[in-house]
């Protein structure tokens, strides 16, 4: 089975003599991959797909296309279904290791998903990731567990971004060169998407996205352009004395629930063993409020077998007197409250980030901003209230 496109539904795709494959055109692109939260008229479903073979410890470029889904004899065969149909025929070798990258118009569908997971289970030397312009029927628990599904499996579930969204113009679409225009409420879709993807998503491992990571916790002064709102992500990890990891993972807040109590509900689950002793580093992107501080002063006072490190990237209304009083009781209660430097940051990066080997580059005068906000944390610490 071949991949088609809009358009152009019985007609496989081939290659030219520059061996370049067929592409989408601009206006199925924009209007197929805008992402909505709520997309009227986009029944159909496309993939634009990547398939590299994992040789040693690098990855090759092997194939890419677009897939959409159709109808055959009155039943519509989903995109997903067909990639793997395609995939198994044509590619699919044991004795090779492969990743597959799905840029999605929608995210797949409970079945889809299904088979999706079961195909990953099957074929240990199978990795996919898969970044989806808009989230299909997101409310409905089956698509909720179908996603959940599929991270449960190892696949990478993620949202589309600009960067996404421009590297599928350039690789997937006839642009004839023409540059990306991005459409109006991109980036704020993008950020809704992505909360209610994580809320999905739960607490597992899905690395954080590069732009994510830089924007969230920057320690700028100002937030700098182009503007977003900075929210509060807790990465933590958990260890035994002599430094193995046992668990580490992300928290974002939700609504009523601040990610420091979504972050101790997750190790009062893990019901630890009391007579062991154990070290949590915690990366915050604000310091915790006065109400938080308290949840964590008492969580830290009911587990004196455990050791909590706190390295905040930036302090929360660090001027108002419970704010203030919140970061002086987790002293007093022997957690540890730092701000993140260089070394803090890096270690974020490599740990939880998403960083496709690349190292840490650091912003602009981040030990500037960080010393900064050590000073003012130092007082804050120091002062009677």
């Amino acid at each position: 089975m071949q991949p088609a496109y809009r358009g152009y539904s019985q007609m496989p795709w081939t290659r030219d003599s520059s061996e370049h494959m067929a592409r989408l055109d601009p206006e199925t692109f924009y209007f197929q991959f805008r992402n909505l939260l709520y997309a009227n008229r986009r029944n159909c479903s496309y993939i634009c797909y990547k398939v590299e073979r994992r040789k040693y410890h690098s990855r090759v470029s092997f194939d890419w296309g677009v897939f959409h889904n159709q109808v055959y004899d009155g039943t519509r065969c989903h995109t997903e279904l067909r990639f793997l149909s395609w995939f198994r025929a044509e590619k699919l070798r044991s004795n090779e290791r492969y990743h597959i990258t799905w840029f999605m118009s929608w995210s797949p569908c409970m079945k889809c998903a299904k088979e999706v997971a079961d195909f990953l289970g099957r074929h240990q030397n199978v990795t996919l990731s898969i970044f989806t312009a808009r989230l299909y029927n997101f409310q409905e628990e089956r698509s909720r567990q179908g996603l959940l599904r599929l991270s449960d499996q190892g696949a990478h579930v993620d949202i589309m971004s600009y960067q996404e969204f421009k590297y599928c113009w350039k690789k997937f679409v006839n642009s004839q060169r023409r540059p990306f225009r991005p459409w109006k409420k991109l980036y704020r879709n993008y950020q809704r998407l992505v909360e209610e993807l994580e809320d999905i998503l739960g607490n597992t491992m899905n690395l954080l996205r590069e732009v994510l990571f830089k924007q969230q916790f920057g320690n700028q002064p100002r937030v700098p352009a182009p503007y977003y709102r900075r929210k509060t992500y807790l990465c933590y990890q958990l260890k035994q004395l002599n430094d193995l990891t046992l668990d580490r993972g992300c928290f974002r807040n939700k609504k009523q629930r601040h990610a420091e109590i979504r972050f101790i509900d997750k190790i009062n689950s893990l019901n630890l063993n009391p007579s062991q002793s154990y070290k949590i580093i915690c990366y915050i992107t604000w310091s915790p409020c006065p109400n938080c501080a308290n949840e964590l002063v008492n969580f830290i006072t009911r587990n004196n077998h455990l050791k909590l490190e706190i390295f905040a990237s930036r302090l929360y209304f660090h001027w108002i007197k419970p704010f203030k009083m919140g970061l002086q009781d987790l002293q007093k209660a022997g957690i540890s409250v730092a701000v993140m430097t260089h070394t803090e940051f890096e270690d974020c990066w490599e740990q939880f980030v998403d960083n496709q080997s690349r190292p840490f580059q650091p912003w602009d005068k981040l030990e500037q901003y960080s010393a900064s906000i050590r000073r003012r944390l130092q007082r804050i610490l120091t002062a009677p209230i």
